[in-house]
């Protein structure tokens, strides 16, 4: 006979505890352990399988069916399309989109089927004011405004849609669970009904679920773990450009990103980023300003830094970074000091990445470091100029990967002058229409833009 008894669980990372804690011992978050009722079975009970393990060679592999998103962007991150029966999950920041691409995918494949729509948040009249403001009209989306796993399950099964879109997974309960919507055992109750159900019907699903203040989606680690595909939307909200990165994705690489505009018509493809990165040509010649080429996914962007430096008024001076790892600027600073000998003890220091974007690789130190030291002497580098390279604490300049196809994008977008690492200019395999300088250390690079 079953028995339930009081368990406590952490809303961070699913810890269970048998009793309230102020510090989860797993994850070390605060407060965040909730009381809930655990329905355990005799342990006599046991169940039998008529299956039996069988050898791996006596399966066929087949290829997995993918479905045409009508987003090249989107395919790109997913590895070629949607796969039949997959489960994927969408995480962003509030207000970053997410909805409004999920309804806008829904409006390209409907062509070839039904779509249903499972909202927990919104009611039928404010998704139909989004789909008015995206000018989506089409008989084959169909919207079920539910947050009972039972009957959402059901109306699955009765329909047989070609994609299930749930938004979002926070909002969805499972009546057996006494627990609230949104904690750890019903998110992972109701994504593992839903898993079950998309896998054992070929229906794709596609879940929304909440980010929390550190950027990670809401609810259980397990969550992540138990879907094929992990998307997230990424971009600052006063900005109008939006990365989609895939984080885990069992059907293709994790090295893709899909780049988004969001306009007032919705979100709108942008296949040539580099080209709307960089700001428009000015007769006016401003120190400050660098160009590098940085990697997302498989594919290379040209990216405008820009940097301020002015004395500081206070004792201690200023520095702030947006786009970049505030540590990393704090870095290339001291570099410039010890080995640039430049004396930037007294100035306050200002780096931006243009377009909100944001930058992780430290291929972009050199360019960091030469943005900032162009302001303080002064100095302006030219816009047909781009600058690439890691730099070491000893003032080195070492060498970065895929550096034709950085390249290749400068010499696309016309860049004139390459600066980058004296051992990728040694190992080039081909000739290029470009001024390619190779340095071997920051005072070299210094020299290469007019500094010295």
């Amino acid at each position: 006979m079953a028995k339930s008894k009081t368990i406590f669980v952490c809303s961070e990372c699913g810890y269970e505890s048998s009793k309230w804690l102020g510090k989860c011992p797993s994850c070390g978050a605060w407060n965040s352990f909730y009381e809930e009722q655990e329905i355990t079975t005799s342990s006599k009970s046991k169940t039998k399988s008529d299956t039996k393990p069988q050898a791996l060679n006596t399966f066929e592999g087949k290829d997995a069916i993918r479905t045409d998103t009508g987003f090249e962007e989107i395919n790109r991150t997913l590895g070629g399309g949607l796969v039949k029966g997959s489960l994927i999950l969408l995480g962003g920041e509030p207000g970053i989109g997410k909805s409004t691409l999920v309804l806008q995918l829904c409006n390209n494949m409907a062509k070839d089927g039904k779509i249903l729509y499972v909202s927990g948040e919104e009611s039928a009249e404010q998704v139909k004011l989004r789909a008015d403001r995206l000018d989506i009209d089409n008989d084959n989306i169909m919207f079920y405004g539910e947050t009972d796993i039972n009957a959402i399950e059901e109306n699955i099964l009765n329909m047989k849609p070609l994609l299930v879109v749930v938004d979002s997974i926070q909002t969805m309960f499972a009546p057996e669970i006494s627990s609230a919507p949104g904690t750890v055992s019903q998110v992972r109750e109701i994504t593992a009904r839903l898993m079950r159900c998309c896998k054992q019907n070929g229906i794709t699903t596609i879940i929304i679920g909440h980010v929390t203040k550190d950027g990670n989606i809401a609810g259980p680690r397990v969550l992540e773990h138990m879907v094929d595909t992990v998307l997230y939307l990424e971009g600052e909200r006063y900005f109008s450009y939006r990365i989609l990165r895939a984080a885990k994705n069992r059907f293709g690489s994790t090295n893709e990103v899909g780049m988004f505009e969001m306009a007032s018509e919705g979100m709108l493809e942008v296949k040539d980023p580099s080209d709307v990165l960089l700001s428009s040509e000015s007769s006016e010649k401003f120190p400050g300003a660098c160009i590098t080429a940085t990697i997302e996914g498989t594919r290379a962007l040209l990216i405008e830094l820009q940097a301020l430096t002015t004395t500081s008024v206070y004792g201690m001076p200023k520095r702030a970074a947006t786009g970049i790892d505030f540590n990393r600027l704090t870095m290339l600073i001291a570099v410039l000091e010890k080995r640039g000998h430049l004396s930037l003890g007294s100035q306050d220091v200002y780096l931006n990445v243009a377009s909100g974007m944001k930058i992780g690789e430290p291929a972009a130190d050199l360019a960091i470091a030469l943005v900032v030291a162009s302001c303080y002497k002064d100095t302006y580098i030219p816009k047909d100029t781009a600058v690439v390279g890691e730099l070491g604490l000893t003032g080195e300049v070492r060498s970065v990967n895929l550096i034709d196809k950085r390249l290749n994008e400068m010499e696309r977008l016309g860049i004139k002058k390459a600066i980058i690492p004296q051992n990728n200019k040694k190992l080039l395999k081909k000739s290029y229409d470009l001024d390619i300088i190779g340095v071997r250390n920051i005072n070299e690079a210094l020299k290469a833009i007019g500094i010295k």
